[in-house]
């Protein structure tokens, strides 16, 4: 039997979570019980991508992300699948098809997972029929950009479960990482927990050690909004300190607290650019796979006279 795509995966994830609705299943056995009901030979189960990742594993994987983006099933744990009540209500009058282009067309947060910079532009065509009309190069693009939104979301979620203590040593090293901290006086630190006056962590601005970095460390929930007067009390531990403030947040921050920070020369860090940075410097990752793409030495191949 052929290995069904992803988005064939969708009604399958809901029915067997919705079996046991009140509880989070293990992504394994979600695996496997799709595996046993879809009949599934062995050599399916573990026939394996370029990537060296079995590619039945890797489809019920995207099937529970793009479900997630849709808001249909949450992660409540690491490793732990639930379906929500907007799952539990699709499944009541099941679409046909329920597939990709319906996610893209109903749930703007799926539009926005697949394609963010472009908008509500032709919502009608199918991801699949816009790859058929790219190049191979754009298409690479185009899947490099989908894994990296699902990584970053994975990366929130993980950050969610850490104590925030183990956060604000996190922010340290990401910093180190990006090339503070100086010579002079080794790395970072993280402040203790009482009287720090909500400066979380001090780091030197440059080897050198010029000016100091303080910041604020706050791990808060993915759908908090972070407002001006938690910027405001930042501003004030750090008002005499004769440096540069810092605030880091997996949550978001409102147009006031944006406002406020620029006027006051503070920098955000969100929970997105967070992960963007986390990914971009190595922090929390691994490399799984790399593509080379190459092409002919022109140069090589010009006889000489």
């Amino acid at each position: 039997m052929a290995i069904p795509k992803f988005y064939e995966l969708f009604t399958d994830v809901l029915q067997i979570l919705k079996e046991d609705a009140d509880n989070a299943i293990s992504n394994e056995q979600l695996q496997s019980t799709i595996a046993n009901r879809r009949g599934l030979t062995d050599e399916d189960k573990t026939h394996k991508a370029k990537s060296d990742t079995p590619v039945y594993k890797s489809r019920v994987a995207w099937a529970r992300s793009y479900l997630k983006v849709a808001g249909l099933v949450e992660y409540p744990k690491r490793g732990l699948t639930k379906i929500t009540s907007d799952g539990l209500k699709i499944l009541d009058n099941l679409p046909n098809p329920f597939n990709l282009a319906y996610l893209r067309k109903n749930y703007a947060s799926v539009r926005e997972f697949i394609s963010p910079s472009k908008g509500d532009e032709d919502i009608s065509l199918t991801a699949e029929s816009d790859l058929h009309e790219q190049t191979p190069q754009e298409r690479m693009d185009f899947a490099f950009n989908q894994i990296n939104a699902v990584l970053k979301s994975d990366i929130l979620n993980e950050i969610v479960e850490l104590s925030p203590t183990y956060f604000e040593h996190l922010v340290l090293k990401l910093l180190e990482k990006m090339g503070y901290g100086g010579l002079l006086d080794g790395e970072g630190i993280v402040t203790a927990k009482t009287g720090d006056g909500g400066i979380d962590g001090i780091i030197r601005e440059d080897k050198l050690g010029f000016s100091n970095i303080y910041f604020q460390a706050k791990r808060y929930a993915l759908d908090r909004t972070v407002n001006t007067p938690e910027i405001q009390g930042f501003v004030g531990a750090i008002a005499n300190k004769n440096g540069k403030g810092l605030f880091v947040t997996t949550a978001k921050f409102s147009s006031g607290a944006k406002n406020y920070a620029q006027e006051n020369h503070i920098v955000l860090v969100d929970g997105d650019k967070l992960a963007d940075l986390m990914i971009e410097y190595g922090v929390g990752v691994s490399t799984q796979q790399v593509y080379e793409i190459k092409k002919p030495d022109l140069g090589f191949f010009a006889e000489q006279d």
